[in-house]
C-alpha cells in the first residue's frame, strides 16, 4: 500500500484512469469554488468531484482552466440531481453540464441517488449511457446505491447487452458512497470490489465529528498526522477514492499528505468498529 502516491490512480471497467484521491466541492460557496480548485489542483490533485446540486459545476470548471493543467489531465465529475431521475432530465442535465463548463467531455457522471423508482433510475442511466455514446461522458456510475439497487442495474444492463449487443446497457464504473470507520457498508463494498467496480468514499473524514476520537488520537500521536490523516489513510487501504472537501488552503494540503505512513493491519483491525454510524442522509437504504 505504502507506493500509492498522490499521482496514482486506478483502472474503472470503462478503460480510463481514476486519480486515487479526488477534491470534493460539497458545499463549496461558487463565488471561491474556481479559487480553491486551483489551489487544490496547485496542490497536487487532479481529480474534482462536483454535481448540479452543488451549484458550483461553472467556477469548478473555470477552477480547472484556469490552472496551467493540461484538461486531459484532470478527473471532473458531476452528477444528475437526485430529485430529477429520468431520462429527460438526465439528458437535459448533460447538455447543461457541457454548456455551464465548457469542457469537451465529463470524465465521470453519477446518478446523485437511487431516488425516483426503477423508472426513473433505468431512464436516467439510460441517458448516461447514450451521452457516453455521443463522446459527452467518458465513464458512468452510481452514487448512494445499495445492493438491492445495484443489482436491479446489473440486471437491467446485462437483459440489454443480452437484447441489444454487448456494452449497450452502459457500464458501472464506480459507487459513490458514504464511507469511513462508523460506516465500513461491507456489503455494498463487497458487491462492487467483486465486479472491479470503483468505491468512492464521500464524508471520509466524518464531517469533523471524530476529530478527538479516542480510536484515531493514539495513532496520530504516534504517527505524527492529524486524525483527518489517519482517516483519509484508512480509506486509500482500504482501496477507496476518498474525496475529502476543504476550502481551508492549509487543509486541502494536509489532506493530500498521506502518502509517508502507513496504518498496520492491527491497527486497521481496532477501526474496524462494526457500527452503523451516518453523518449524512442514506439513500442506500432507501426503497422507492
Amino acid at each position: 500500500m505504502s507506493q500509492i502516491t498522490l499521482e496514482s490512480k486506478y483502472h474503472m471497467p470503462s478503460g480510463y484512469e481514476i486519480p486515487v484521491l479526488g477534491y470534493g466541492v460539497y458545499q463549496t460557496p461558487a463565488n471561491i469554488a474556481s479559487e480553491v480548485v486551483q489551489h487544490a489542483l496547485r496542490v497536487g490533485y487532479r481529480h474534482v468531484d462536483s454535481a448540479v446540486a452543488y451549484r458550483n459545476e461553472a467556477p469548478s470548471a473555470e477552477g480547472i482552466k484556469k490552472s496551467s493543467i493540461p484538461r486531459e489531465e484532470v478527473f471532473f465529475t458531476t452528477k444528475i440531481p437526485a430529485r430529477q431521475m429520468n431520462y429527460d432530465n438526465a439528458k437535459q442535465h448533460i447538455e447543461n453540464t457541457l454548456k455551464v463548463t465548457g469542457l469537451d467531455y465529463v470524465d465521470l457522471y453519477l446518478l446523485h441517488a437511487p431516488y425516483g423508482g426503477k423508472t426513473g433510475r433505468i431512464g436516467a442511466w439510460r441517458a448516461m449511457v447514450e451521452g457516453v455514446e455521443a463522446g459527452k461522458i467518458r465513464s458512468i456510475g452510481v452514487s448512494n446505491y445499495g445492493v438491492h439497487h445495484l443489482d436491479e442495474l446489473e440486471a437491467w444492463i446485462k437483459e440489454t447487452d443480452a437484447k441489444e449487443g454487448k456494452g449497450k446497457g452502459g457500464v458501472l464504473s464506480v459507487n459513490q458512497i458514504e464511507l469511513h470507520p462508523w460506516l465500513a457498508r461491507k456489503d455494498i463494498v463487497g458487491w462492487c470490489k467483486e465486479r472491479g467496480v470503483i468505491v468512492q468514499a464521500y464524508s471520509p473524514l466524518v464531517q469533523a465529528t471524530k476529530l478527538n476520537d479516542p480510536l484515531l488520537v493514539p495513532l496520530s500521536k504516534k504517527y505524527g498526522k492529524t486524525t483527518s490523516q489517519i482517516l483519509l489513510r484508512w480509506s486509500l487501504q482500504q482501496g477507496f477514492v476518498p474525496l475529502p472537501k476543504s476550502v481551508t488552503k492549509s487543509r486541502i494540503e494536509e489532506n493530500a499528505n498521506i502518502y509517508d505512513f502507513e496504518l498496520t493491519d492491527e491497527e486497521l483491525q481496532k477501526l474496524d468498529t462494526g457500527v452503523y454510524e451516518p453523518c449524512t442522509w442514506d439513500p442506500t437504504v432507501s426503497r422507492d
